[in-house]
């Protein structure tokens, strides 16, 4: 008999996509996709006061610009209240679920006298036994009849084995007064309906678990395989916030980090595969699994995701790479490059993208043919425009007429030019690089006369010819 492998994301929308439910997404992406099985996208948002569709935009939005694309539509937790309230229901005429007619002053009366006689605060309903006969015209919640004796094991693919003694949890509530059905009633219907095999989540659902388990015994469902991932911490050790720096992954897009450098280094956030740091999307397909998540919790460092994004920069096709650098300035609110200037900048590709680890640091890269003349020259470049250099500039210029315009040829008639001048060709340089991008650091003489072309080059030394000094 076949087994397909169903994973799920059930983000909450409360909020951004937060890069900790962005791993937790991508970890049940790998491992679905990685074995042929589905990968389901359900929105917890039982919470109405906190939940809105705008959250739910960004979420979707997030895993849209991830890549991580799910099978079928996006499944509403609030819209299957009924199926939630009928499980609840079943419990009840099941006798695995009971009213529970106590107030809230008569549950912290209890809690109270509890804990002055040093005793557990779990609250423990007198209901729980309670003849049907006896029950009141009163308001009640369903609670579930769960075991009180011997211990829940959760077998967990991350944190092994972990016993929790029953008496250490309470008869949970499963609908509430208003008829509502509570959260953790709703995971467990949803999971078993979709058919969720592997319930790969953050750690802080540890303990739930256990609670989830005495819903699912009670159903007579099969467990799910459970992976309870570690947290993502700063780099000081302390959980993730504010104070790190970005948190949800639209600020990571926005400040021009590639979303292939992302999923890989994200993958590499607690999961590792051998000493393998930068790899393809079909090789964490293809490697990941449960086992190399570990139990302690992922630094967040952002000179590693620098550094796995840059090189996944240099390994992007260059047409592709241009159609990643349209997408974000799409996404930050600004123009298109014009057809002419994303000519140039693809042409330019080649020698700019081995040493950019964003977008926005390759574009910076790219400033000489994104520029439009008459150039601006900044102050440090100026420097570099004397009335001798000037001179030497306007000398070159004819020199650069009859040449065929390959690298090779450019390289041997402005060495040949220096040279005839008694200098060596780093001292003509900073002029050319003032002239050509208006800018003092800049990618090499060579290969931007090669992208500009005869017509710009020689219009560009023109221009910083005739221009005086400021």
């Amino acid at each position: 008999m076949s087994f397909e492998v169903v994973t799920r994301f059930a983000p909450s929308p409360t909020g951004f996509l937060h890069i900790g439910g962005a791993r937790t997404a991508l970890f049940n992406w790998l491992y679905a996709r990685g074995r042929g099985g589905k990968f389901l996208l359900r929105v917890e948002d039982t919470d109405r006061e906190r939940s809105t569709p705008e959250a739910t935009q960004a979420i979707l939005a997030g895993m849209d610009w991830l890549g991580l694309d799910h099978d079928g539509e996006v499944v509403s937790q609030h819209e299957r209240a009924d199926r939630h309230r009928e499980i609840a229901l079943h419990l009840l005429e099941t006798g695995k679920a009971y009213k529970c007619f106590a107030t809230q002053d008569e549950i912290q009366a209890f809690r109270d006298e509890a804990k002055a006689a040093g005793r557990s605060t779990l609250y423990q309903s007198s209901w729980r036994d309670a003849d049907p006969a006896t029950h009141p015209d009163a308001p009640y919640v369903v609670r579930l009849r769960a075991p009180r004796e011997g211990t829940t094991l959760i077998r967990d693919e991350v944190q092994g084995d972990v016993s929790i003694r029953n008496d250490q949890l309470d008869d949970l509530v499963l609908l509430r007064s208003d008829g509502n059905p509570v959260y953790m009633l709703a995971v467990v219907v949803d999971d078993h309906d979709m058919g969720v095999t592997h319930v790969i989540r953050g750690d802080d659902h540890l303990n739930n678990a256990a609670r989830q388990m005495a819903i699912i015994d009670a159903l007579g469902w099969p467990v799910p395989t459970y992976a309870h991932i570690p947290l993502i911490h700063g780099p000081d050790g302390k959980k993730l916030s504010k104070r790190h720096g970005a948190l949800g992954v639209e600020e990571y897009r926005d400040m021009g980090y590639p979303a292939s450098g992302m999923r890989n280094y994200l993958a590499r956030l607690g999961w590792s595969h051998g000493d393998d740091e930068v790899f393809s999307d079909a090789e964490a397909r293809a490697w990941f699994d449960l086992g190399g998540i570990g139990k302690s919790p992922a630094r967040l460092d952002f000179k590693k995701l620098e550094n796995i994004c840059g090189h996944h920069i240099a390994r992007t096709e260059d047409a592709a790479l241009l159609h990643d650098l349209q997408a974000f300035l799409s996404a930050t609110g600004r123009p298109p490059l014009r057809d002419d200037k994303a000519k140039m900048v693809t042409q330019a590709l080649p020698v700019l993208k081995e040493r950019a680890k964003t977008y926005p640091e390759l574009l910076d890269k790219a400033h000489f043919c994104l520029t439009d003349r008459p150039l601006d020259i900044d102050p440090k470049a100026a420097k570099n425009l004397t009335d001798e250099t000037r001179k030497v500039l306007s000398d070159l210029t004819p020199q650069l007429q009859n040449a065929t315009w390959s690298r090779q040829d450019l390289e041997t008639r402005l060495n040949g030019f220096a040279e005839d001048r008694g200098q060596k060709f780093g001292q003509i340089a900073g002029p050319l690089r003032a002239a050509l991008a208006g800018r003092a650091a800049t990618p090499s003489v060579f290969d931007m006369m090669i992208v500009l072309g005869r017509e710009e080059t020689i219009l560009r030394l023109e221009d910083a010819g005739k221009t005086r000094g400021t």
